[in-house]
């Protein structure tokens, strides 16, 4: 059971960041999962009186405030173009559209839940986060990091030309995810996130060898580089999958993400 004593509806990024500094305080955005467990909450805090559930979009970039709902995710046309549609794949099993309505970005972005698609598929994109006191640090890092009690403020996505695919795996059409898959390439390469494993996405970046392999041989590198990498990601057992089906199917998607987002160059 879930037991709230106080709530406040934050009036500026520094109070919210204040009142999170207590242990027992908590940012609870969409409240979904947090209602799920049991546990108690001294105080709290909503972010939604702060303006922060819009996507903005400029000639760079997209900037994605915490409380953007996942189904905003899902319907807007200039990320989802620009994506190549991966956005909207990534949250369109979620649940249902009720539960998308009220899910938040920020809460799928810093809880860095395991079986997280929307943070499998930001991670290989070209990602940043805006914290209200540490600033501005790329995804890649911030995942690592460990659990504290800033602000997630917003996501900045760089519109970085390129081509992406996300891809998962689930036993039952709105069920967690068994694996997921994000695989994005650009000027800087082509990156390969893998959730679900079920720990939080890892990130993995292709080597010069592999890139130029795929250039020359597109069908064979992928398939073998698709077994290089799976090689690398730990999975684990649990209710869903065993860890050898897991690696499996790791194989099995990255070789399609690959040979998608690889398919005018050969």
């Amino acid at each position: 059971m879930l037991e709230i004593k106080e709530y406040v509806k934050a009036e500026s990024l520094e109070q919210a960041f204040e009142l999170n500094q207590k242990r027992t305080n908590q940012i609870i955005g969409g409240m979904l999962w947090m209602k799920m467990g049991d546990h108690r909450i001294q105080t709290a805090i909503d972010l939604s009186g702060l303006g922060l559930d819009t996507i903005e979009e400029d000639e760079t970039q997209f900037s994605i405030g915490c409380m953007t709902s996942l189904r905003q995710l899902e319907l807007h046309e200039g990320l989802n173009q620009w994506s190549d549609g991966a956005v909207r794949e990534s949250v369109r099993h979620i649940v249902g559209v009720q539960f998308r309505n009220l899910a938040t970005v920020g809460g799928s972005i810093f809880g860095r839940f395991g079986f997280s698609d929307v943070l499998t598929c930001f991670l290989a994109m070209d990602t940043y986060v805006e914290l209200h006191h540490s600033g501005i640090l790329s995804l890649a890092d911030f995942v690592n990091l460990p659990r504290d009690n800033d602000v997630l403020i917003r996501l900045i996505v760089k519109k970085t030309p390129g081509k992406c695919v996300y891809l998962s795996q689930r036993n039952t059409k709105t069920d967690f995810p068994v694996l997921t898959c994000a695989v994005c390439r650009d000027e800087r390469g082509i990156r390969v996130a893998v959730g679900a494993r079920p720990q939080k996405a890892m990130l993995l970046t292709l080597s010069e060898t592999q890139n130029a392999d795929l250039a020359q041989n597109r069908a064979d590198a992928a398939a073998k580089i698709a077994d290089e990498l799976a090689a690398q990601i730990p999975t684990q057992d649990n209710m869903r999958a065993s860890a050898a089906y897991r690696t499996h199917l790791a194989k099995v998607l990255i070789r399609r993400a690959l040979l998608t987002v690889t398919e005018e160059v050969q």
